[in-house]
């Protein structure tokens, strides 16, 4: 623990780049609100000694509740059964020969199955210049697999730089697809990607793809916020690098976790058609210009940390299970740099309490959960590693 806060404070710490690349600038302790410990949460390890390649996240498909899907980065979704956790893993799709993953923020960053259509899977993946958004369907010999001749591209995009590609894909409560975009990379969004509404980075995205028009693959929701505006399947703007974000399945709130630049990382609660402020500002103070910015019309984040607390934030979800009954309700969260994770809520006030669950020497890039609502956390080294 002592050679990470060292590396973050001489800012040459080996962060999971894929959630990271804040610019290592200024360290000083931040106002924050980071709180007290709470004694209880431990990580277990679920498939003993079995670790995975560079696993990047943990989904689920409908009709078999048993099974976690894991995105491996380098271009694999594989699948374990809970039930039987030292079975090998099943290969469900390997499209490697088409993600690039040379830099640590490329690969095959997200996966979503359609909830109503479990034998169609959606993934998020970069090649050498661009992000794509690609439909695979489920094998008509093994059900159990995708087809990987099956793809069908939905939409692409450049990618100006290597790093800040976002990555979450999730289908929300109004069946929609929504799709994470960070700003392009480089550092401080040299191109202000995040404000630019004819840009499809630093965004929040939603599509229709259950229909098709105007000779997509893919339709916009009618009450998309930027029709005729701009990009037209943008949800929300003003992002850095969204590299995580979840519906709350009770309330179907959107929560996306967005790694800062320098100073703080933050925890927005997204809304359609609002600005989220980056590169105006950098959770809640002015980053371009520093001093003096207009916060007019800008989202200020739900939370915030600062460099003494960590470096990467890595977002989770809320939590609704029932093995941790003190934190149902809560945003399950964590800083890849540190280890740490935290429980967050919104009080009745508008206040929020945040609590340390426990600190772990793991550098967690995602989180996932099963069929019953409890939480798994990925680590870089290639541990599955369950919360309980």
């Amino acid at each position: 623990m002592m050679k990470r806060l060292v590396m973050a404070i001489t800012g040459v710490l080996l962060m999971f780049s894929l959630a990271a690349c804040w610019g290592g600038g200024s360290k000083e302790p931040e106002s924050t609100d980071v709180s007290e410990e709470t004694s209880g949460p431990s990580l277990s390890s679920i498939f003993g000694t079995r670790t995975f390649d560079k696993p990047v996240g943990l989904e689920q498909r409908a009709g078999s509740e048993d099974i976690l899907y894991i995105i491996e980065q380098p271009g694999r979704i594989v699948s374990m059964n809970l039930k039987h956790p030292s079975d090998k893993p099943v290969n469900v799709l390997d499209i490697t020969e088409r993600v690039n993953d040379d830099g640590n923020e490329q690969g095959l960053l997200g996966l979503a199955f359609h909830p109503k259509h479990p034998n169609q899977a959606y993934v998020n993946y970069t090649t050498q210049t661009h992000t794509v958004i690609a439909r695979y369907d489920a094998d008509p010999n093994q059900p159990e697999r995708l087809d990987p001749s099956s793809e069908q591209i939905l939409l692409t995009f450049e990618q100006p730089y290597a790093n800040h590609n976002g990555g979450q894909l999730a289908f929300g409560p109004d069946g929609y697809l929504y799709i994470a975009t960070g700003d392009g990379g480089s550092g401080g969004d040299p191109h202000n990607n995040g404000q630019n509404l004819n840009s499809l980075l630093g965004k929040i995205l939603r599509i229709d793809v259950d229909r098709s028009a105007n000779g997509q693959a893919y339709a916009i929701p009618a009450d998309n916020p930027f029709i005729g505006k701009g990009k037209e399947e943008i949800y929300a703007y003003g992002l850095r690098n969204p590299w995580r974000f979840s519906f709350d399945e009770a309330t179907g709130k959107l929560w996306a976790a967005d790694v800062g630049q320098d100073r703080f990382e933050e925890i927005n609660v997204v809304e359609k058609g609002k600005n989220y402020g980056w590169h105006i500002q950098e959770g809640t103070e002015c980053f371009k210009p520093k001093e003096g910015c207009n916060k007019s019309g800008l989202e200020q984040p739900l939370f915030t940390y600062g460099r003494d607390q960590g470096v990467s934030i890595t977002g989770g979800y809320v939590y609704r299970g029932e093995q941790l009954t003190e934190f149902v309700g809560w945003y399950v969260y964590a800083d890849y740099g540190m280890g740490t994770l935290w429980a967050l809520r919104q009080r009745g006030d508008g206040t929020v309490e945040n609590k340390t669950l426990l600190q772990s020497d793991a550098n967690i890039t995602s989180f996932g959960r099963d069929s019953e609502g409890e939480l798994y956390i990925c680590t870089q080294d290639g541990e599955i590693l369950r919360l309980f």
